[in-house]
């Protein structure tokens, strides 16, 4: 293991829109953070974040969930957020991130999930959901994809990768706020507030080491550290999954274009598909309440 940061707990005060206790739960020797609102016995909704972001993105879905009933649960992966972070940067492969969301799941002992997963948190999300399917009631999938032979790596994504992994491109550093607050396309937003909100689990280069990690890692240049083979196996298992499956994608993401998205959704037997107009790769971040009002509409249905 590595030597490891831990943000101080005053970098994140005064967030907005974050009044969240914090919970915590020991794995592999890290103090790993996770939000846990709503009653204990109410359907559990697990809600996992991508790259650069963390639980804070949530912010918007959690309260409308939880006034419906659901226990909504949302961790922040090692190197992000609250949770400890490793400061060496080949200690980060997908299969770890993976293995932490599994170790919480049997943690809290939960049943009957509905998987909230967006970017990164698609991949680490849905290999958890086919490899143990009766755990899983209900997939609401955003913004992501799941790497296979088919899927075809745009210019968006390309150009984010060459460009996070060569860090004089970035200005010597991973600027984990402006990058989320750069992306945003709908109108009205306070991206000086999100740019903070971003930058505040973090102090120094060391402390990012699973950020600047993740863009490694996307399959079609790291396989292995990927999970490739697995991912391609995980896309034809969700083509048959047990339990409904909702797709809702902000259509102005540079990065999963909506036409991926049109195309996921034919391919997943009963699947539903949701627009949410002029909403970028983000887009818990621009549409929050929209999106927790689309899963609840989509669980009644």
């Amino acid at each position: 293991m590595s030597e490891i940061f831990r943000t101080p707990e005053a970098h994140f005060a005064g967030l907005p829109g974050y009044p969240f206790a914090p919970h915590t739960f020991d794995w592999e020797g890290l103090r790993i953070h996770f939000v846990d609102e709503g009653p204990r016995n109410g359907p559990p909704v697990l809600l996992l974040h991508g790259e650069p972001t963390w639980s804070y993105l949530y912010r918007k879905m959690i309260p409308p969930l939880v006034a419906a009933g659901r226990r909504c649960i949302a961790p922040d992966y090692a190197g992000f957020g609250k949770s400890d972070k490793p400061t060496d940067e080949g200690w980060y492969v997908i299969a770890r991130h993976v293995a932490m969301v599994r170790a919480l799941l049997e943690e809290l002992a939960l049943s009957g999930v509905t998987l909230v997963c967006q970017d990164w948190g698609g991949p680490i999300g849905l290999l958890n959901a086919v490899a143990q399917p009766a755990r899983f009631a209900r997939l609401f999938i955003m913004n992501t994809w799941l790497h296979h032979d088919a899927f075809e790596y745009g210019p968006g994504i390309r150009a984010w990768r060459a460009a996070a992994t060569d860090p004089a491109r970035l200005g010597g550093d991973m600027p984990c706020g402006r990058i989320v607050a750069r992306t945003l396309a709908r109108p009205g937003q306070d991206l000086a507030a999100v740019e903070r909100a971003y930058d505040a689990p973090f102090a120094g280069a060391a402390s990012k080491a699973g950020a600047r990690r993740f863009p490694f890692c996307i399959p079609f240049a790291q396989p292995l550290e990927g999970l490739a083979a697995e991912q391609a196996r995980a896309i034809e298992l969700l083509d048959r999954f047990p339990a409904p499956v909702h797709l809702a994608f902000g259509d102005a993401d540079p990065i999963f274009a909506f036409d991926w998205a049109e195309h996921w959704a034919k391919r997943i037997a009963g699947a539903t598909l949701d627009r949410v107009a002029g909403a970028s790769h983000f887009v818990q971040e621009e549409a929050g309440e929209e999106l927790a009002e689309i899963l609840l509409r989509r669980a009644r249905a």
